[in-house]
């Protein structure tokens, strides 16, 4: 059984055409019933099927699930509420800043997920490069991987202008080390979102994603 009806989709395409308190609060039962109850078993499936891949992914819904309100506090956009549900299933859940297991986005015909590690703090950015310094050619195998660029396309992430000279002397053969971040996502076809084979489908994209993760999570994981 699917864990969405066509409403989910639906609560969001008129949400974004009408993004502002009063709107979202004469349709806040809807919102209840059709986006935030099934999106919450959603994520309750999603966490188990992640214990198959990490044993320390031991968290709850709430611990993964970010809030539809948005932070307005520093933003030139001024609305309200985002557009999409996301949530992060892996060990550390939403608080987990840089190893992540899988972060997903999904609204009205938006379904991305994410992979990597987005961000990591100075001695684990130290870390990563180190990684890709004494093991270059394993990670150029890895991030062409097949499956893994059919998916993904690249790995991403801003970069830094000046590097150590101990990083620097291969930045001509591999830019990537000077990457600050180091993340991927793949958009998945839409339809899924109303499928019952929507975890399944975003679990072979996370699997694409395995040998690339696994190289990046070795070294912090010291």
């Amino acid at each position: 059984m699917a864990w969405f009806t066509k409403e989910y989709e639906q609560f969001f395409k008129q949400l974004a055409d009408n993004n502002e308190r009063e709107w979202f609060h004469a349709n806040k039962p809807r919102y209840e019933k059709h986006v935030k109850k099934p999106f919450e078993s959603f994520v309750a499936d999603l966490i188990l099927r992640m214990q198959q891949y990490d044993s320390a992914c031991q968290i709850q819904p709430k611990d993964a699930i970010f809030r539809i309100h948005r932070d307005i506090r520093f933003a030139k956009d001024k609305t309200p509420y985002k557009v999409q549900m996301s949530a992060v299933v892996g060990k550390g859940g939403k608080k987990e800043t840089s190893l992540t297991g899988m972060y997903l986005e999904m609204g009205n015909r938006h379904l991305r997920v994410y992979g990597g590690v987005y961000q990591p703090d100075k001695d684990q950015l130290k870390k990563l490069r180190q990684e890709i310094l004494y093991n270059t050619e394993e990670f150029v195998a890895v991030i062409n991987d097949k499956d893994f660029k059919r998916l993904f396309q690249e790995i991403r992430g801003e970069k830094n202008k000046r590097l150590d000279p101990e990083f620097a002397q291969i930045q001509d053969v591999q830019p990537l080390i000077a990457n600050k971040q180091f993340y991927y996502f793949a958009n998945l076809d839409p339809d899924l979102i109303t499928s019952d084979k929507l975890v399944d489908e975003i679990f072979k994209a996370f699997e694409a994603g395995i040998p690339v993760r696994n190289f990046l999570m070795a070294p912090l994981m010291d």
